[in-house]
């Protein structure tokens, strides 16, 4: 189904300044130590997310903008560049919540 309207980014859902949390601090450098050097290809992006939440309740998306936003900034590219996501959802066990992803060269 298409629907004729624009689309509404997440800057205009809330009214006023939005802070960045202790927390997202927190997690932006746990993130951080964790990823590995990898090359982000040039060109037309496709990003394929695995999340592994312990609560069958989690939006499906709801972590992803942060993630991403890690993600470009430690790698040096523009999130503008991702032409194509999937995301996939597992339930896990708490404790064992995890991210997976993987980025191409967008292949149409």
């Amino acid at each position: 189904m298409r629907i004729n309207i624009k689309p509404l980014s997440v800057n205009k859902v809330f009214q006023g300044r939005r802070f960045r949390t202790k927390e997202y601090d927190v997690y932006e450098l746990q993130i951080k130590k964790l990823l590995s050097k990898i090359e982000i290809p040039t060109g037309k992006l496709s990003i394929t997310y695995t999340i592994g939440y312990s609560n069958a309740a989690s939006d499906i998306d709801n972590c992803i903008k942060p993630f991403q936003d890690i993600l470009s900034k430690f790698y040096g590219f523009n999130d503008n560049k991702i032409y194509h996501i999937e995301i996939f959802k597992e339930i896990v066990k708490k404790g064992k919540e995890f991210i997976e992803f993987d980025i191409k060269v967008l292949e149409i």
